[in-house]
């Protein structure tokens, strides 16, 4: 199933089981979003359920904090990633901090949907990857897929989650094909997971670069390096275990992310883990990331966004030490 498929499914699915859930966001009605995201499900719910939205974010956040204080668990969709940023004062200002200024005596169940991320060839505000902005910030849990059965299972979590959640989804990935189980969830929402094994450095990213990773790993080995891969999939809270003991095991570590590296999840994945395990760290942990400017234009994102072979130099890097 596609990635994008597969997300339309596990938004059917939460619809289906619980009638409090409902859609907002700009032409996500019968057009079924710019992605095709929620095709079909204006036309089986109607329009109360799945409302097409003026073009506002303050006001569509607002709204969904508004359903959520009323019982509704509002899924709110950001047409774009650098879109977000009109409605970012209602999402740390407001939905962050609500439960927290009620002494959780309310709960704020509203999630936002960020489709994020390079690699379609657009111009800027349409390529970003604003992650940080969000772990930074108390109260709010950020998720990030990295493949069809997990944008599955976990978009129905985080709708079914007391708290705010960030749903980011990696845009490159959504024509990605993979094998969904429908029947049983393998992980919680908030665990990593290793999704190759190896020996010498440990690789850690999240959402589309999870593949890239992947495809450095193919690589390395056939340079004889054997590269274990670990997908963070909750970027806040972070399951360390996972990273840990993969760590402790290869004594490396390279983190990779589209995002700039300044202030990033790969600035605190790298300095928790050297805190961490320290000891077992045979070279410093290094990243791998987007440089610190803003998104180039469409044709230069190939030299902005890392690619395998940017991994592999850090691999080297690492196994020189």
């Amino acid at each position: 199933m596609p990635f994008v498929k597969a997300l339309n499914a596990g938004l059917r699915k939460a619809m289906t089981d619980d009638e409090r859930v409902l859609m907002m966001g700009e032409d996500i009605g019968p057009l079924g979003g710019v992605f095709r995201v929620t095709e079909g499900l204006h036309a089986e719910f109607g329009e109360k359920r799945v409302l097409d939205t003026p073009l506002a974010e303050s006001g569509i956040v607002g709204t969904a904090i508004g359903l959520a204080m009323g019982g509704y668990r509002p899924v709110v969709e950001i047409q774009f990633d650098g879109f977000v940023f009109p409605g970012f004062d209602q999402i740390t200002t407001q939905l962050a901090k609500l439960t927290n200024r009620y002494e959780s005596r309310l709960s704020l169940p509203v999630v936002i949907r960020i489709p994020y991320g390079g690699h379609i060839g657009a111009v800027e505000h349409h390529q970003e990857s604003p992650e940080a902005y969000f772990t930074h910030t108390p109260g709010l849990r950020v998720v990030s897929p990295s493949t069809p059965n997990d944008a599955y299972w976990m978009i129905q979590d985080a709708i079914g989650s007391s708290d705010p959640v960030i749903f980011l989804e990696p845009k490159s990935r959504y024509w990605q094909k993979g094998e969904v189980d429908a029947a049983e969830r393998a992980l919680s929402l908030h665990a990593s997971r290793v999704v190759r094994k190896g020996t010498d450095v440990t690789l850690v990213g999240h959402g589309a670069m999870v593949a890239t990773l992947l495809q450095a790993a193919a690589l390395a080995e056939g340079e004889g390096v054997s590269c274990e891969v670990v997908d963070v999939r909750s970027l806040s809270p972070v399951d360390y275990d996972p990273i840990l003991t993969s760590v402790r095991s290869t004594g490396r570590m390279v983190y990779a992310q589209e995002a700039p590296g300044f202030t990033s999840l790969g600035s605190e994945v790298a300095a928790t883990v050297t805190e961490r395990a320290f000891y077992s760290l045979e070279a410093p942990v290094l990243r791998v990331s987007g440089f610190d400017t803003p998104f180039p234009p469409a044709k230069l994102e190939g030299a902005y966004l890392p690619d395998a072979d940017r991994i592999l130099e850090a691999v080297d890097r690492a196994m020189a030490y």
